[in-house]
């Protein structure tokens, strides 16, 4: 579990919340039915109007993986690996990679070892996985997409909403009681969508990107980390190959030795 998403996302309705208690503005009006049926409802329908079934059938899993801690320091774990396998190589040859192949259990990975067991080109070897990088990367921006798009529409929903509570109010000029409930029904729909829009919803896409950032990293470092080993290079140029491509947090964990080796290969997220 990411603590840090999880205050986030409370410190956001606690600000609100205190914010509306100083104004004295009761919190039950945030249950006003018809504003909520424009902004979240409203929302939902346009994400669907948006996406294919498909793309939205994982919706529930990408609510999970944004409260899902991020293991920053797999790259690490994965610049050691393939230096143990670097190790192998040049001790034993290519083919003394077979039996470590029950220890990888990321498929990416895998792929990548397996092809260099079965002496592919090593230029065949970075087009093969540098799509599937690709298509990783393309199938998580659609997924991030996702909540871009509902932190599009809930703030113009919130317009709309506002517009009709002003319609509204005006049908009830005449009664100063149910136009002023009118009117706040308006500025109701309008605070909630600027807030799932900006609070949460772009907020939560953004955490996404940064989280497909850190996979497709380690993508990258794997795919280095194998071509590297297929041209026999020595365990020491292929750690400084892979750590350059570390940000500096990172390769100092990486030098001090605190990141930890790994036995095995864990699946990736």
């Amino acid at each position: 579990m990411d603590l840090i998403g999880i205050i986030g996302l409370v410190l956001d309705f606690a600000a609100l919340i205190v914010g509306m208690f100083f104004k004295g503005i009761p919190l039950g009006m945030f249950l006003e039915p018809a504003a909520l049926t424009i902004i979240l409802g409203g929302t939902v329908a346009c994400v669907m109007n948006s996406y294919t079934s498909k793309e939205l059938r994982n919706i529930g899993f990408l609510f999970k993986l944004l409260f899902t801690a991020t293991d920053k320091t797999g790259a690490v774990e994965t610049v050691r690996f393939m230096s143990d396998l670097a190790v192998v190589v040049r001790k034993e040859g290519i083919l003394a990679l077979e039996p470590k192949m029950a220890d990888i259990n990321d498929p990416f990975m895998r792929k990548g070892i397996q092809m260099i067991i079965d002496g592919t080109k090593g230029e065949f070897i970075m087009e093969v996985l540098s799509a599937e990088i690709y298509e990783m990367e393309e199938r998580h921006g659609d997924n991030a997409g996702i909540f871009t798009a509902a932190g599009t529409y809930a703030p113009t929903l919130a317009v709309l909403g506002a517009v009709l509570g002003l319609i509204a109010a005006m049908a009830y000029i005449d009664n100063t009681t149910l136009m002023s409930q009118a009117i706040a029904s308006a500025f109701i729909a309008t605070i909630l969508g600027i807030f799932t829009g900006y609070v949460l919803w772009n907020p939560f896409a953004t955490r996404l990107k940064q989280k497909s950032k850190y996979e497709v990293r380690e993508k990258r470092l794997i795919v280095e980390g194998i071509l590297s080993i297929q041209n026999g290079e020595s365990p020491q140029i292929l750690v400084d190959r892979l750590k350059a491509m570390l940000p500096h947090s990172l390769q100092k964990l990486l030098e001090d030795g605190d990141g930890g080796g790994m036995d095995e290969r864990k699946g990736a997220a």
